[in-house]
C-alpha cells in the first residue's frame, strides 16, 4: 500500500473498446496493488443495462480486501449514478440534471459524478476504482494497453457529491410525498364537493312545488 503523505486519492473510471478488456484490467490493477504502485480501496467492473441501471459484474474482494464495490465509495457511487430518479446525472446519459437538482435548469454544472458517468456507456462494461496513487502513470499505462480510457477525478470531490446527491434524494422523496398527499386531499375534497353539489341539486327539486293542470 502506498503512503498516504504522498498518494493521491482518486476515483477513476475506464471505458474500453473491448468489453472483455475491463476484465483484464481489474486484473492488473489487482497486480498493481500487490507490487505496491498503486493502492487500492475497492475496484469493480460494472455494467450499464438499457434502463441506465448499473450493476457489478465482478469486483476485488475476499478476506484480504477492505473494501468492495458493493460497500464504501465505490458502493455509493454505483448507487447515485444507477438510481431510480438520477439525483445528480441524468439516467444513462450522464447529463447533470443542474445545481439545484431541478430539471428545468438548463444550467450544466461541472462535475466528478457526471464526468465518470458518462464513461459507462449503456450496454457496455467498464472499470471502476478508488485508488491511492503517487501518479496516474501505472493505472493509464494498463489502460492504454487494453484500449481503454480513462477518467480521473479526486476522491474529496466524488465524495462530497455523493453527500449531496443523497441528500438531494431524500429532499426529492420528501417533496413526493407531499405532492401526493396534497393531490389525495384535493381528489378528497373535490370528491366532497361533487356529493354536496348532488345533494343540493336533489333538495332543490324535492323543493320544486308540484306542476298544476
Amino acid at each position: 500500500m502506498l503512503d498516504d503523505a504522498v498518494s493521491s486519492e482518486n476515483v477513476i473510471a475506464v471505458a474500453f473498446s473491448e468489453d472483455a478488456n475491463a476484465y483484464e484490467a481489474l486484473s492488473r490493477v489487482k497486480d498493481l496493488d500487490a507490487k505496491g504502485e498503486v493502492g487500492v480501496r475497492s475496484a469493480a467492473v460494472v455494467e450499464r443495462g438499457e434502463d441506465g441501471k448499473i450493476v457489478t459484474k465482478d469486483q476485488l474482494g475476499g478476506d484480504s480486501w477492505e473494501g468492495t464495490a458493493t460497500g464504501g465509495l465505490l458502493g455509493l457511487v454505483v448507487g447515485v449514478l444507477g438510481g431510480p430518479i438520477g439525483v445528480i446525472v441524468g439516467g444513462a446519459t450522464g447529463v447533470l440534471v443542474g445545481r439545484a437538482f431541478d430539471q428545468d435548469d438548463t444550467d450544466q454544472t461541472e462535475s466528478a459524478l457526471a464526468d465518470i458517468s458518462k464513461s459507462i456507456r449503456v450496454g457496455h462494461t467498464g472499470l471502476l476504482a478508488d485508488v491511492s496513487e503517487e501518479s496516474p502513470a501505472a493505472i493509464d499505462a494498463v489502460a492504454a494497453n487494453l484500449g481503454g480510457t480513462v477518467v480521473r477525478r479526486s476522491a474529496v470531490e466524488v465524495k462530497a457529491e455523493v453527500a449531496a446527491a443523497e441528500e438531494a434524494q431524500r429532499e426529492a422523496k420528501k417533496k413526493a410525498r407531499e405532492e401526493l398527499r396534497d393531490a389525495r386531499q384535493k381528489k378528497q375534497k373535490d370528491e366532497i364537493d361533487a356529493k354536496l353539489a348532488d345533494l343540493r341539486a336533489k333538495l332543490t327539486r324535492q323543493k320544486k312545488p308540484a306542476a298544476t293542470s
